[in-house]
C-alpha cells in the first residue's frame, strides 16, 4: 500500500496500518489524512484485542499461555504506536496553529485534522492569538502589557508544571469568565487552553468551562450556552 493509497481508502486498523500511518507521520511533514472514524476503528481494534486477552484467562494450557503473552506484547505495542502517532500530529498540528495566529493566514490546509484535532487547533489558535494581543501589540501601541493580565498567565503556565492535584486547585483561581453549556452532541475528553482536561461529554450534559472553550464548542454547534439567572 503506497502513501496515496493510505490517505484516500477507508483504513481498516490493524497492526501493519497503524505502524504504516506512523511511518508516514515520521516521512511527511503535512499531517497524514485519516478516515474520520480512525478514532472509533483504534477503539474497537483494541478492545477486541483486550477481549481476546480476557477471554484467554482461563485457559491452561502453554500453547494457550505463549498467545496470551504474544498478544499481551502485541497491545502494548500498539499503545506505543498510537502514542506515538499522538505525539507527532500534536507537534504539527501546535505548529500549524503558530503560523495561523503568526500571518493570519487563511492558506492553512486543515483538512487532514479529525473533529477532536480540529477543536485543538482551534483552541491553540485562539490563546496564541490572546498572547499576541495582551503583549506584542500592547507593546507596538507604546505601552505596558497589563500586570493583572500577566500575572494570570503566569500562574496558568506555572500550573501546567503541576502535578493533577495541584493543578485542579490552582486553575480555578485564575480563571475569570465562564459559561454554562448543554452539549448537542458527545465530545470526547480534550486539553483545554488553560492545560486542564475536559470531559468526555454526552448529549445533553451540562457543565460550566471557561469562555474561550464554551465559545469554540459554541461555534462548532457541539454545545449551546444556558444563560444563568
Amino acid at each position: 500500500m503506497n502513501d496515496q493509497e493510505t490517505e484516500t481508502k477507508d483504513i481498516i486498523v490493524t497492526y501493519e496500518t497503524l505502524f504504516e500511518i506512523l511511518r508516514n507521520e515520521k516521512t511527511k511533514e503535512d499531517l497524514q489524512k485519516l478516515h474520520n472514524t480512525f478514532f472509533n476503528d483504534v477503539v474497537n481494534y483494541l478492545n477486541e484485542k483486550q477481549n481476546t486477552v480476557e477471554q484467554q484467562n482461563e485457559q491452561k494450557s502453554l500453547f494457550e499461555s505463549e498467545e496470551k503473552e504474544k498478544l499481551v506484547h502485541q497491545i502494548s505495542n500498539i499503545k506505543r504506536i498510537l502514542r506515538d502517532i499522538y505525539e507527532r500530529r500534536e507537534k504539527k498540528i501546535i505548529s500549524m496553529a503558530l503560523n495561523k495566529s503568526r500571518f493570519t493566514s487563511s492558506l492553512i490546509d486543515t483538512s487532514a485534522l479529525l473533529d477532536e484535532e480540529k477543536m485543538f487547533y482551534d483552541m491553540m489558535v485562539s490563546l496564541l492569538d490572546n498572547q499576541r494581543d495582551r503583549i506584542l501589540q500592547t507593546l507596538l501601541n507604546g505601552k505596558l502589557p497589563d500586570d493583572k493580565k500577566i500575572e494570570i498567565m503566569q500562574k496558568v503556565t506555572s500550573a501546567a508544571f503541576e502535578s493533577a492535584d495541584n493543578l485542579a486547585q490552582k486553575v480555578p483561581e485564575v480563571q475569570t469568565n465562564a459559561k454554562l453549556v448543554r452539549f448537542l452532541a458527545p465530545v470526547p475528553q480534550f486539553m483545554g487552553s488553560d492545560m486542564r482536561e475536559y470531559g468526555p461529554y454526552e448529549e445533553e450534559d451540562v457543565a460550566k468551562l471557561p469562555s474561550e472553550i464554551a465559545d469554540v464548542l459554541i461555534g462548532k454547534e457541539r454545545a449551546e450556552e444556558i444563560k444563568e439567572g
